[in-house]
């Protein structure tokens, strides 16, 4: 199968699952020297491109390919920025729409819990997608344009809204990566919000092995949510990963104000996620 994105954060962690699963792996990111220092380099056929390049040659690079798994999105973690929907959108409905044309019969694409908007509460497939950031819109967006394709020309569409995911190799903007650099510097204390606002967190490996096991379940086309489905305050996140870590760094809470783009209280419902897992489990 084709990963893109193969040295992202998320990317990074699926080829590892994916090859544990037995599964042959061609990954395609636009930096070899970042690729070579992972330690699944030697077991994938890597390729040095980018897949938004006008001049992309498509053909070698989806010769023999099956499925394909997008995880490729320039520009994050800026959620605000227009370039999501001014360029991404379209450069990514494009290669997909390309790939499917050569003959790729599966397509499993990494959408967004920022796809629900400012919804609060547990959040199912079923809620409408309300998407209140040019990020969330033009991923939603691009489900839809899929969506649309794949009434004239068939395939599988695996649409997976991944929600707060953290581990090794983490923006290290992102909290806990923050929170981590703090320890380590010794820094006396952390800032952050009051901490009050409940989000569902997930460990980036189990992500991977959540996408790979839907990767396995070739008869799914749809939305499913990835995630944990138990809420945690941010503070107990906090504070759990400082006893995790012996540390007892004071936390400043309320340093920072409340993002406005998110609802106070949000994780997703695993129903479906588990009823698919449970089935490929089965199989």
């Amino acid at each position: 199968m084709l990963v893109t994105g193969a040295t992202g954060f998320i990317g990074r962690h699926l080829i590892s699952a994916l090859l544990a699963r037995g599964c042959k792996v061609r990954a395609v990111a636009r930096r070899m020297e970042l690729a070579r220092s992972l330690p699944w380099f030697d077991a994938v056929e890597f390729v040095a491109a980018d897949i938004h390049a006008a001049d992309l040659d498509l053909a070698p690079l989806v010769e023999g390919i099956d499925a394909l798994v997008h995880l490729a999105w320039p520009g994050l973690p800026n959620y605000q920025g227009l370039f999501h929907f001014e360029h991404n959108l379209m450069a990514d409905y494009g290669f997909i729409k390309r790939a499917v044309e050569a003959g790729v019969k599966q397509v499993q694409v990494t959408g967004t819990c920022f796809e629900y908007g400012l919804q609060n509460g547990p959040l199912s497939e079923q809620n409408q997608a309300m998407p209140g950031n040019p990020y969330g819109l033009a991923k939603h967006s691009l489900h839809l344009f899929l969506e649309a394709f794949r009434q004239q020309h068939p395939f599988t569409l695996q649409w997976v809204r991944l929600f707060y995911l953290h581990g090794e190799g983490q923006n290290p903007n992102s909290l806990l990566a923050a929170l981590d650099h703090a320890i380590d510097s010794g820094l006396e204390q952390f800032n952050m919000s009051a901490g009050d606002q409940l989000r569902d967190f997930l460990a980036v490996e189990t992500a991977a092995g959540y996408l790979t096991s839907l990767l396995q379940r070739r008869d799914f086309s749809g939305v499913v949510n990835c995630c944990s489905g138990q809420p945690i305050s941010v503070r107990a996140l906090v504070e759990q990963h400082c006893a995790n870590r012996g540390s007892s760094i004071r936390l400043n809470l309320g340093h920072y104000a409340y993002s406005v783009h998110e609802p106070m209280a949000f994780w997703g419902d695993t129903g479906r996620l588990l009823a698919l897992l449970g089935a490929e489990d089965e199989a």
